[in-house]
């Protein structure tokens, strides 16, 4: 396999990952919650049939083109956990036709649009934000809140389901710790939501992977969405959200150059394959990937300092501790444990698993 590798490459480690969706789907059915996975890590018609094993019938994406990519292929209970975008009202009423499908709002211009716009029934929830500062309304207010549901009403086409955040500031946690005070912080002002609107039975939906993760304590959501957990990456491992181990993906790229005075490899693999999120370690050193080595069945990632730590539209310059300088020659592969490995993926575009099956997701 190895031999045949000649540019980046994204490596799926296939038992890692079906642990991970066991894991997840698990925690769901322990804490009684509607499992309903995003979809926008892996974006592959193939993995979707890893979820549908485990008992998975629910999904969220995050675009109306995911939703019509995962509804040619069979997925009947879609939430597009976006907010709408009126200018594709065609491609959702087609998609309202065809499947169960549940979309955001987030301001009463949106839903008087809908009214007068969608021709078949769709799910509706209220996007809440929660701290994340992002999108979604305020969750103190509430005449705001009261006035879409009440508009909601007024369609025949309009099923008001209840409120969805997404808790994504937990991303910039430190540890644990902070993950836990956020997640808590988050679910207490949904489950407030929850009790004042109680006459209208609303569901709670929560969904970041990083609270999904570690918490224990759902008390008041119906429903969990993280999407990230299915990979991992070196941003969840840093927050506590998993180990290392844990990490299902990895980008093989070729070693192109070496300059040894100054302890640096330059790889094919750059901000076109990586993308540009990074993390900042305590020390100051800024990484836009960690480094490992792989021989062909595994990989083996290397302590902390061994780092891509710049990158241009294909070129990765890596930073290694001189023990490891050693282990990487021009003409050979050096393993990258991506950052955020859902943009990576996006970048990439298809898998190669460890025993050399080639997985294709939505192009």
């Amino acid at each position: 396999m190895l031999q045949n590798i000649k540019r980046p490459t994204l490596l799926l480690d296939r038992a890692k990952c079906l642990s991970n969706i066991r894991f997840m789907a698990e925690k769901a059915k322990k804490h009684h919650l509607i499992f309903r996975p995003h979809f926008k890590t892996h974006q592959s018609a193939a993995i979707g049939e890893w979820f549908r094993n485990e008992g998975v019938e629910a999904i969220t994406v995050s675009s109306v083109q995911m939703a019509q990519y995962f509804a040619l292929h069979g997925w009947q209970d879609i939430t597009i956990s976006f907010p709408i975008n009126i200018r594709e009202i065609l491609e959702i009423n087609q998609l309202a036709a065809q499947v169960h499908l549940n979309l955001l709002v987030e301001s009463p211009e949106v839903v008087h649009f809908l009214k007068h716009n969608l021709t078949s029934s769709a799910g509706i929830f209220i996007k809440i934000d929660t701290g994340l500062h992002r999108s979604g309304i305020d969750p103190a207010d509430l005449i705001m809140i009261e006035k879409i549901i009440e508009a909601i009403q007024q369609s025949d086409k309009m099923i008001f389901l209840g409120f969805l955040t997404h808790a994504g500031h937990t991303y910039g946690s430190k540890n644990k710790n902070d993950i836990l005070i956020i997640h808590r912080q988050s679910l207490d002002q949904m489950v407030g939501l929850k009790n004042a609107f109680s006459e209208f039975q609303p569901l709670i939906s929560i969904g970041d992977t990083p609270s999904c993760s570690i918490a224990d304590d759902f008390s008041g959501a119906d429903e969990i969405r993280p999407g990230n957990f299915v990979f991992y990456d070196m941003m969840q491992a840093e927050t506590g959200s998993c180990t290392p181990g844990q990490i299902a993906v990895a980008l093989i790229c070729p070693v192109v150059a070496s300059y040894p005075k100054r302890s640096e490899h330059v790889i094919y693999g750059g901000a076109i394959h990586l993308s540009k999120d990074s993390i900042r370690y305590s020390n100051g050193l800024t990484s836009f990937g960690r480094i490992a080595i792989f021989n062909g069945n595994h990989w083996q990632i290397l302590p902390e300092g061994n780092e891509v730590v710049s990158v241009s539209q294909e070129h990765g310059i890596v930073k290694l501790q001189p023990e490891f300088y050693d282990s990487f020659i021009p003409g050979g592969l050096m393993a990258i444990i991506p950052i955020h490995s859902c943009l990576t993926a996006h970048q990439i575009k298809q898998y190669l698993t460890l025993d050399g099956e080639i997985i294709s997701m939505m192009l």
